[in-house]
């Protein structure tokens, strides 16, 4: 059973996250700090006490936003520990996701928190802490449960309905699940090994390598202008040259196009488009 500590500066928000994690079977013990100076100091003497004991810390549930440190700034700090807990943030702020899975964080839960999604959260975590007293490597590695989580295919990013029409990409934002279809996305921005779809509406950060959506989209009219960007072909506005120079719009995005790609790009759209 998993020994936790919720970091939350804002108290009510800190006292839900405690019920939930306290109604859970696999939850030992659930404690609360409001402030990163008082989380670090616990998981000091935690780690400095048995580490089987109630004393203990198997898992950090915590908040981004804080005053003074941040979430982050505790999960750097925790990276330089001989056997720091396991991190799970918790945040209304779907941003940060890229950052805190760099940082080796078990899962990114948004705000609201809903009972069913902490309980993956939690899952993942056990998982994770019993292969480690067994010795072992865990059944599966870590990876972002949120945004961009649903159904199968969970070590390697979100399943995505194969075929030529009607092919959709879960993603998660504040604890509802979407499917946005692939033909709404007019641009892919790479972060790191992960992917943020733009559509009209917003974007959604997916646990995808961009070289494997351009691989996975090339039928589909996706070209890559850029080592950071994927555009759908159909959804470029204009292709603007300046002094040696190439970018194109895609609706309010004005994207880079690099050197190498430009020739291809331009070649491409010159082709007749069916109606």
């Amino acid at each position: 059973m998993l020994r936790v500590l919720a970091v939350d500066d804002e108290r009510p928000a800190l006292e839900e996250l405690l019920y939930l994690l306290r109604a859970d079977s696999r939850i030992r013990s659930a404690e609360g700090a409001t402030d990163a100076t008082e989380a670090l100091r616990r998981i000091g003497r935690a780690i400095d006490a048995d580490p089987d004991g109630d004393d203990g810390i198997d898992v950090v549930f915590l908040d981004i936003h804080m005053p003074g440190l941040t979430g982050l700034d505790v999960a750097r700090l925790l990276a330089g520990f001989a056997r720091p807990p396991q991190i799970v943030f918790v945040t209304a702020h779907e941003g940060f996701a890229v950052q805190a899975f760099d940082l080796k964080a078990v899962d990114y839960v948004l705000k609201p928190v809903r009972r069913e999604r902490l309980a993956e959260a939690v899952r993942r975590v056990r998982e994770l802490v019993l292969a480690q007293h067994a010795g072992g490597p865990p059944a599966r590695e870590p990876g972002p449960a949120e945004p961009g989580r649903a159904g199968a295919d969970r070590g390697a990013g979100p399943a995505v309905v194969p075929g030529p029409a009607g092919e959709q990409i879960p993603v998660e934002l504040g604890g509802v699940t979407r499917f946005v279809p692939v033909d709404e996305i007019t641009y892919v921005e790479a972060q790191g090994d992960y992917a943020r779809l733009h559509t009209a509406e917003g974007s959604h950060l997916v646990r995808i390598p961009l070289s494997t959506l351009e691989e996975r989209w090339a039928s589909r009219g996706f070209v890559r202008i850029h080592r950071s960007h994927l555009v759908a072909l159909g959804r470029i506005d204009e292709l603007r040259l300046d002094a040696g120079a190439t970018s194109v719009r895609v609706g309010a995005a004005e994207l880079a196009v690099s050197r190498r790609h430009a020739r291809q790009l331009r070649d491409l759209l010159m082709q007749p488009r069916n109606p």
